[in-house]
């Protein structure tokens, strides 16, 4: 294919004028048959060893071919992958969607029950896990591939074995990956082939872009840092998928966030690009040895996944040395990627803004009866893109709900945009908070809270009142052991006071020593959050 910025074109994706990328692939196992060209440069890299594209091509034909001929595998089929982390979560990953079946990304966070959930939604033939999720499948009728016992057989079984490939079409689906689940019972967002080598495209574009712009780093000289989990879209879509189309080096950190081991990949793996969660971001401004570690090829770093407020950002600025260029995105598991992105330029002319949405994404923000509004005015983000999930698996009533006739999709995040096209998110319309009748949006009151210096992590809610229907509540996480909460709680109120209207000030606080309760993605659990 074409290194060059590729051209958009509008054709009909499921009924409605789509932009899509001219020179593309059409379906996931051509991005995998193509990876041959990169041969024998390294795929991924972890503290303990390498896999090189040629390796991992062996490897997946040889899987592939055992789940057709052992398991009986075919197109349709779900597989469930209940894992950490690993290079057989992606050598699995790929060997489904080669085939035609779909790969279901469970969460390793799941308590039984809550994966018992997500295996009762999508009925998978075959389940792929590790020791510990295996403990939580319990009693079911689905065969079950330990990762740590049979995985290495089939990988290793067929070793000319030919390269897999399936009788799919671009809208077929190709994964299922849950929302983030922080109220309600998780949804299975369905993604496309489309919607992945969509996602493929606008990879190779960036990369072609930049090379425009003098990077003089080459796409596949890249080593991208994979720390988050493979079943968010950060991980999957945007690291593992891309770069077995370009070239371009994973460096997969194995087990929980640790500072001392990710530094260390940073370093061995020479890593140019990282993207991270607010919290590891955070985790890394605690670390005192920052500096013990050789960090010069990062030169690439943003925040994804969870918001964090203009104050957080000029500490990282100011402590990390590779936060001097820092990038924004805004996104979610419907979308694929990332709808905006907001350069270091976008941040330092308008913080607090998400960017600009990125190649093949429309965006338009609508009052409640789905009118565009526009720059200045909130509302609804709406998008558009072939990025946009199929929908959510076996739940019509979801799916009309989120979509229009015309595939704009309905984010339920408030927001508007500014005169140059820009992102600004008020809210999680779901978060809004109605107090006495007025609209107050949590994320404003956080992001004035956390720019208080005696403050680590704040969170605010919604409670009940009997008068006004609802009231705020805040719970702090304070900067430094020991602190009097009393005396915390009468300096929020007054610089609240001074920076917010009286009613958007909490009423109602609590000041808490422990850790605010996040999900795999960073965001804060809402619902899990005590008062």
């Amino acid at each position: 294919m074409s290194t060059a910025v590729s051209e958009l074109v509008v054709e009909d994706v499921l009924g409605a004028p789509v932009q899509v990328f001219a020179d593309r692939y059409r379906a996931l196992h051509e991005v995998l048959a193509a990876s041959v060209a990169h041969g024998d440069r390294t795929y991924l890299r972890t503290l303990d060893g390498t896999v090189t594209f040629a390796q991992h091509l062996r490897r997946v034909s040889s899987l592939a071919h055992a789940l057709r001929t052992e398991h009986g595998i075919g197109k349709g089929d779900r597989i469930a992958i209940a894992a950490a982390n690993s290079q057989e979560w992606i050598e699995t990953f790929w060997a489904t969607v080669s085939i035609g079946a779909v790969a279901v990304g469970c969460n390793a966070w799941w308590s039984p029950r809550e994966l018992g959930h997500a295996l009762e939604l999508t009925r998978p033939a075959l389940v792929v896990a590790d020791e510990r999720r295996r403990a939580h499948l319990g009693e079911i009728d689905v065969p079950v591939i330990s990762i740590e016992d049979g995985h290495e057989r089939l990988a290793a079984a067929y070793p000319d074995a030919p390269l897999p490939e399936a009788d799919v079409v671009e809208d077929d689906p190709a994964v299922i990956l849950f929302t983030s689940g922080t109220s309600g019972r998780p949804k299975g967002a369905t993604h496309s082939h489309r919607n992945l080598c969509s996602v493929v495209g606008f990879h190779r574009s960036m990369d072609a872009m930049a090379a425009q712009y003098g990077d003089p780093v080459a796409p596949q000289d890249k080593v991208y840092l994979l720390a988050m989990p493979l079943f968010h879209v950060g991980s999957l879509h945007n690291l593992a998928v891309p770069r077995l189309a370009t070239g371009s080096t994973v460096a997969l950190h194995l087990g929980a966030f640790d500072p001392t081991r990710v530094l260390q990949l940073v370093q061995d793996a020479r890593v140019t690009h990282w993207g991270a969660v607010p919290t590891m971001a955070n985790r890394l401004l605690e670390f005192d040895h920052v500096g013990d570690y050789d960090t010069s090829s990062l030169y690439a770093f943003s925040l994804a996944s969870a918001p964090s407020s203009p104050a957080f950002k000029d500490r990282l600025r100011s402590h990390l040395p590779f936060a001097g260029a820092l990038v924004d995105s805004y996104g979610l598991t419907e979308s694929c990627t990332a709808v905006a992105v907001a350069t270091p330029m976008d941040l330092a002319e308008s913080p607090g803004t998400l960017g600009s949405p990125i190649l093949g994404v429309e965006v338009e923000v609508r009052d409640p009866m789905g009118n565009a509004l526009p720059a200045g005015e909130e509302g609804e983000i709406c998008v558009r893109s072939a990025y946009n999930m199929l929908g959510y698996w076996e739940n019509p009533e979801a799916t009309a709900a989120a979509f229009d006739h015309q595939r704009w999709l309905r984010t339920g995040d408030i927001g508007s945009l500014d005169q140059k096209g820009r992102i600004r998110l008020a809210a999680r319309r779901s978060d809004l908070i109605i107090r006495g009748g007025e609209n107050i949006y949590p994320a404003e009151v956080e992001a004035l809270l956390a720019e208080h210096p005696d403050v680590r992590e704040v969170v605010v809610l919604g409670v009940p009142h009997g008068d006004l229907g609802q009231e705020v509540a805040a719970v702090v996480v304070p900067a430094a052991a020991g602190t009097d909460a009393a005396a915390l709680v009468a300096a929020l109120e007054e610089y609240a006071a001074e920076g917010i209207a009286h009613y958007k000030v909490p009423t109602r606080w609590r000041v808490t020593a422990e850790p605010l309760p996040r999900n795999a993605t960073g965001k804060v659990v809402r619902p899990a959050v005590a008062l």
